[in-house]
């Protein structure tokens, strides 16, 4: 029998590749976009792709129904993926941009589970895959809003696994580092939209920093930086292996990272964290 996956954040990026590849791989895949015509673009391409906003309720239930219509009542995987990022200092963010970013960011995760869990549970098995970060587990300046809503996701995916543990349903973290994506493009209107540095007491250092990485042309990929593919590997090992691991890295800086973690003190990870 075909295996069934709904994959959230396909426009581009690691949901798109992800898409493509696990159809290539013989999955029956459901690829996701919040915007319609995103969905259309993909359609043309040969892939299902039925809306899903994280942020609108409706549209989950709607994209469920579909799915469990097309594959006769059965899914066995989700990758919970679409998110985007307000880059800015914690102290310009206002309070309603960290409500903005976490409808998507981690409520419509939270949201998605609620409604696949009934369907695993009467099939019997499934996997939900969450894509994290390794700012899921260590947080960098100027990133805030986004950092805070992936460490909110790893709290409730440990959480969640624990409580599965009484069932067959595997309950995996994806932690990517730095990939080539679209990420940085697509968080500017938000910037735009919530940060008002120019009022800002930090201006000097927006002006220093974080303009420039968000407006200047982007050159060369970051060090370490991998193509969504990376991701992608790592995805296919999660659901096709007989004992997926609790949580995957991908790239280098999240192994390294996740390393320094356990052996530093606080202190001295801040200290190293800040010459970056």
């Amino acid at each position: 029998m075909q295996k069934s996956i709904l994959i959230s954040g396909c426009s581009s990026g690691i949901g798109l590749d992800c898409a493509i590849t696990l159809q290539a791989n013989g999955w029956r895949v459901f690829a996701s976009c919040r915007k319609q015509q995103d969905c259309d673009r993909l359609s043309e391409m040969g892939l299902d792709s039925p809306r899903l906003d994280h942020a609108d309720k409706n549209s989950i239930k709607t994209t469920l129904a579909y799915v469990l219509e097309k594959t006769g009542d059965r899914l066995d995987a989700i990758f919970n993926n679409g998110a985007f990022a307000i880059p800015g200092a914690v102290e310009d963010l206002p309070t309603d941009a960290l409500r903005d970013i976490y409808e998507t960011n981690f409520f419509g995760y939270h949201e998605v589970i609620r409604q696949v869990l009934p369907i695993m549970r009467a099939q019997g098995s499934g996997r939900i895959l969450n894509c994290s970060s390794v700012l899921g587990f260590a947080a960098l300046p100027w990133r805030g809003a986004y950092t805070s809503t992936k460490f909110a996701l790893e709290g409730l995916t440990d959480t969640l696994r624990l409580e599965m543990r009484d069932t067959n349903i595997a309950i995996i973290l994806i932690e990517p580092g730095p990939i080539t994506t679209q990420i940085r493009e697509k968080s500017v209107p938000h910037f735009e939209k919530w940060i008002d540095w120019k009022n800002s007491t930090r201006r000097p250092q927006y002006e220093a920093g974080l303009l420039k990485r968000l407006y200047e042309p982007k050159g060369l990929p970051d060090k370490f930086e991998l193509p969504a593919s990376a991701v992608t590997a790592k995805v296919l090992m999660a659901l096709e292996s007989k004992r997926p691991k609790p949580r995957y890295y991908v790239t280098t800086p999240t192994y390294y990272i996740g390393f320094l973690k356990r052996v530093l003190s606080t202190r001295a990870f801040d200290w190293l964290i800040s010459r970056l």
